[in-house]
């Protein structure tokens, strides 16, 4: 099964080898139809303390490292951080162009 990734940005850094990064996103309200923005925080393990808040992150999910922590930092403003699993990295980079559709012949 692959493992979620998730974009965000860093709103607390205080933790040691651990950041806070706020997701949002946009879903539908079923019966007004109108786009709602919704947000959820996740703890994620920073294992270097590279991040800075404000910062925008890409986390992967993983195995729990602690109570709360289900995620790994994976991207730091668009680089990859060094000490994360290779697996991660071609799960965020693996994200081919559909193929395009084949001309019809003309009848």
């Amino acid at each position: 099964m692959p493992r979620r990734v998730l974009t965000g940005r860093v709103t607390s850094d205080k933790m040691d080898k651990t950041i806070t990064v706020l997701v949002d996103r946009r879903v539908m309200h079923p019966l007004y139809k109108k786009f709602i923005r919704k947000s959820k925080k996740y703890a994620a393990h920073d294992e270097a303390n590279v991040c800075k808040i404000g910062d925008m992150v890409r986390i992967v999910e993983c195995a729990p490292i602690s109570k709360r922590k289900t995620w790994t930092l994976v991207e730091r403003n668009g680089a990859t951080i060094g000490g994360v699993e290779d697996e991660a990295v071609a799960i965020v980079e693996a994200h081919p162009a559909p193929p395009a559709p084949a001309p019809s012949p003309a009848a």
